[in-house]
């Protein structure tokens, strides 16, 4: 042992010359004093062009030497493959930690020659030259290192990259978002528009889960209240029944401004006692409404035509038969609700014992 020793030390002060080209001790190749000792410890492997070595994450306890040929780096993560040549060397962390899960898959570019280090090889080759043996893990740990301060520093870049593009589709998933409300909102009041209610008409019909109950609703007099007191007291008012109309709407309801000042409710859960509460709570309080600056008190009114819509019939038989209700409520003086009179009889089985209510 004490001539392996001298030899050792011997080698040692050989080592700066061997390895002295700058940063030549973080690469990952063997000079050729060390390529000569690990050779004689080393098995011999040969791979055919395109064969795999091993993956990423194989349990491994060896190092490999290429001998001839190139063998392919692919650690994933869109990282570029990195390839190896002639006295190069990969694995090293498999002799250091036995078991140790591979990082990259390697895979042989060309028909190549390596030479395998087990772990147990690695503790024969200390023991005959313990000064080279140092002097290489030294280098390999610092290489090591470094390959990870350049890892952590390229993946913090592709971090910073995707949260980037991540922003970006969040901002173009808003824009989306509030280019729908503009496309299905009514800008005055925020209710839905006539192009909501036709999604929302298709939607229920492709669920089988279709509204109730609607309520057609137009302002009493509207057009007197712009002569009056201009349009911005007029559009003050739609605002303030676009509220009131939002407040009785549910999660699958629709309240919806068809355009001027009528406006529409479709309600999926309703009754006939139902939609004449609604009816009256939207009536109520209108009259209670300050609807613009300077207003008195009920200086608005609305109409309200209502109907239960009758699954077997088209959506614009309800429509109409709403309409109609509307037509008789404002004729008989506004500030009501009213039922449609056609086909009424068919209400007394919903509980109706009246056509409407002022």
């Amino acid at each position: 042992m004490s001539g392996m020793g001298t030899g050792g030390l011997a080698l040692e002060s050989e080592l700066p010359a061997a390895m002295s080209a700058g940063d030549a001790a973080l690469r990952a190749q063997l000079s050729p004093v060390e390529f000569d000792l690990f050779a004689q410890y080393g098995v011999r492997r040969t791979l055919q062009a395109d064969e795999l070595l091993f993956r990423r994450g194989d349990l491994g306890s060896s190092m490999f030497i290429i001998v001839s040929g190139t063998v392919s780096l692919d650690f994933g993560a869109g990282l570029a493959p990195k390839p190896m040549g002639s006295s190069d060397f990969f694995g090293e962390l498999g002799l250091l930690i036995e078991r140790h899960p591979r990082s990259c898959d390697a895979r042989a570019n060309c028909d190549s020659v390596l030479l395998e280090i087990t772990h147990a090889n690695f503790h024969r080759l200390i023991d005959q030259d313990p000064a080279m043996v140092v002097f290489f893990l030294r280098r390999t740990l610092s290489r090591v290192v470094s390959s990870e301060q350049r890892l952590i520093a390229q993946l913090s870049r592709r971090n910073h990259e995707l949260e980037s593009a991540l922003g970006n589709l969040y901002s173009t998933n808003h824009e989306l978002h509030h280019t729908r409300e503009l496309v299905y909102s009514d800008d005055l009041t925020g209710l839905s528009n006539r192009r909501a209610l036709t999604a929302y008409l298709k939607k229920s019909h492709r669920s089988g889960h279709r509204p109730r109950g609607l309520l057609l609703i137009d302002c009493d007099d509207f057009k007197g209240l712009n002569d009056s007191y201009g349009h911005l007291a007029g559009d003050h008012a739609l605002q303030c029944f676009g509220r009131i109309l939002a407040s009785v709407a549910g999660k699958d309801d629709i309240a919806c401004r068809l355009g001027g000042d009528e406006f529409c409710v479709l309600l999926m859960d309703a009754d006939a006692d139902g939609l004449q509460r609604t009816a009256d709570f939207v009536l109520d309080a209108v009259r209670h409404l300050i609807a613009y600056p300077g207003a008195t008190v009920g200086a608005c009114s609305l109409s309200i035509g209502m109907v239960l819509i009758d699954e077997d019939h088209h959506w614009n038989d309800s429509y109409s038969r709403a309409d109609k209700a509307l037509y008789e409520a404002k004729r008989d003086g506004g500030n009501r609700a009213q039922w449609c009179r056609e086909g009424f009889e068919g209400l007394e089985a919903f509980g109706v014992d009246h056509v409407q209510r002022d």
